[in-house]
């Protein structure tokens, strides 16, 4: 199995920027899929990002293609998500995820960090 713990989270102003952590520990390597997903009030959950430890190929939702950047550190056994040019519509409760493999389902998940950016 493996723990997730997100930090990071905060409120800003529009156009600032955040860095999401996401710290993994137990057997991390048995997850290599990470990502991060983001829920609005009232909205279901969706995807942002993604990451896969061995090789660093990453996927994003368009809605932040330019403006974040996901990133793994070996040595910390960390997942960052570097949020620029943050929107009011970026506010959400931002997860952490991790699977498998590709064709699998996301069966890990942290507790969450809220993001609220004001205009």
């Amino acid at each position: 199995q493996v723990q997730l713990v997100e930090s990071g989270g905060g409120s800003v102003q529009a156009g600032d920027s955040l860095r999401l952590s996401c710290a993994a520990s137990g057997s991390p390597f048995s997850r290599p899929h990470m990502a991060w997903f983001r829920q609005a009030p009232g909205k279901e959950r969706v995807f942002v990002a993604s990451i896969i430890w061995s090789t660093g190929s990453t996927s994003y939702a368009d809605s932040v293609k330019g403006r974040f950047t996901i990133s793994r550190d070996y040595a910390k056994n960390t997942v960052t998500l570097q949020m620029n040019s943050l929107k009011p519509e970026d506010t959400a409760v931002y997860y952490c995820a991790a699977k498998r493999s590709l064709l699998s389902s996301f069966d890990c998940w942290g507790q969450g960090t809220q993001v609220t950016v004001s205009s």
